[in-house]
């Protein structure tokens, strides 16, 4: 990419993040109040609905993508199905902020999005299988993607829960995917993150520690499913889609503090739909670590991820498969020094 390039983008995404500021401080001046109960992490009523910056300046962005850029562009039929799908998702997670939707209806309006996608052609039709060559999913391709994009859609939005984390995360993350994205030549990926990063850097000083506003469900369902149908796409970075582990690895902190969660409260019994406070990064706050801190840790988390997707995009294929261990032992480590912690504080798992 030419350097008059990267500066002409640059400078698109810095109007772009203007563009989401501009909508957080009209949340703010026009609120859609949280209230503090006895699952937040606040104590104050904070406005909520500051991710309709980030869905306002990734909506733009697409928009003059789609209307003027050549190069970057995917077919036209899956390029609309994401914009349709992103919208309708962010729109349910809207009402959700301002009126509580059932825990039912947005599951199936998550679905339907995804089902979308899937309808449009982003399909995972292979996985990369660690020593085990590549597994053809065949028929159970769509049924893998659905499950990977609603996964990823949720998973986002249960970590949404302390000033700056996701935020912040997903900034990272979204930095990451474009400069990976421009470096494997994958151009619709490199201007979709562009657009994110754009829309998180806007969003970001309002919702730091103390945070002015929070993200919302708009702003956590509408990432989430993004970064998913991102890393679909990503996969088609090499033949044989073993790309379609860079988005995974690069959202690896956030992902497997749900998932073990998820998968400690289903063993324990509790009902998974109930709300709680017993994430890793939930009971490291409660505990004694300080908000910042543990967003910060996130923010590492997130950097030592990039580069451990530079390392797998560059070392020999044979070693590929080992390329996720270090992140899985960052992430182990993280949860013996959050039980060390809740130890010292005599702080349960309930």
């Amino acid at each position: 990419m030419q350097l008059s390039a990267l500066l002409a983008h640059l400078a698109f995404a810095a109007g772009l993040a203007v563009l989401s500021a501009i909508a957080v401080r009209l949340m703010i001046a026009f609120p859609i109040l949280d209230q503090p109960n006895a699952r937040s992490a606040h104590t104050q009523p904070t406005p909520r609905g500051g991710g309709v910056g980030v869905v306002l300046a990734f909506v733009a962005g697409m928009l003059v993508l789609y209307l003027t850029a050549n190069f970057a562009r995917i077919a036209e039929r899956p390029f609309l199905g994401v914009i349709a799908a992103a919208l309708a998702i962010a729109g349910v997670a809207l009402a959700d902020d301002m009126r509580s939707l059932s825990a039912r209806f947005r599951l199936l309006a998550q679905c339907a999005a995804a089902l979308v996608a899937v309808a449009m052609g982003l399909v995972v039709t292979q996985l990369a299988m660690p020593w085990g060559g590549i597994l053809q999913l065949g028929w159970l391709a769509p049924v893998v993607t659905l499950v990977w994009i609603v996964s990823c859609t949720n998973a986002v939005n249960f970590m949404d829960g302390l000033d700056g984390l996701v935020g912040g995360t997903l900034l990272i993350v979204s930095a990451a995917l474009c400069a990976i994205a421009a470096w494997q030549g994958g151009w619709f990926v490199y201007a979709a993150a562009l657009f994110l990063a754009a829309g998180f850097a806007g969003f970001l000083p309002f919702n730091l520690h103390p945070a002015r506003i929070f993200m919302g469900d708009v702003g956590s369902q509408f990432a989430g499913f993004m970064m998913a149908v991102l890393g679909i796409a990503a996969a088609r970075f090499d033949q044989q889609q073993l790309s379609f582990v860079i988005v995974p690895l690069l959202m690896f902190g956030l992902l497997f503090d749900a998932g073990f969660t998820l998968a400690r409260r289903a063993l324990m019994g509790a009902r998974l739909t109930e709300g709680h406070r017993t994430h890793l990064y939930q009971l490291a706050q409660r505990s004694g670590m300080g908000v910042r801190a543990v967003a910060a840790m996130h923010w590492g988390f997130a950097a030592f991820n990039a580069l451990m997707v530079v390392a797998f995009l560059t070392i020999p294929s044979p070693y590929k498969a080992v390329a996720g261990l270090p992140a899985l032992a960052l992430q182990i480590a993280w949860l013996a020094y959050v039980m060390r912690l809740m130890q010292r504080a005599g702080i349960g798992w309930r």
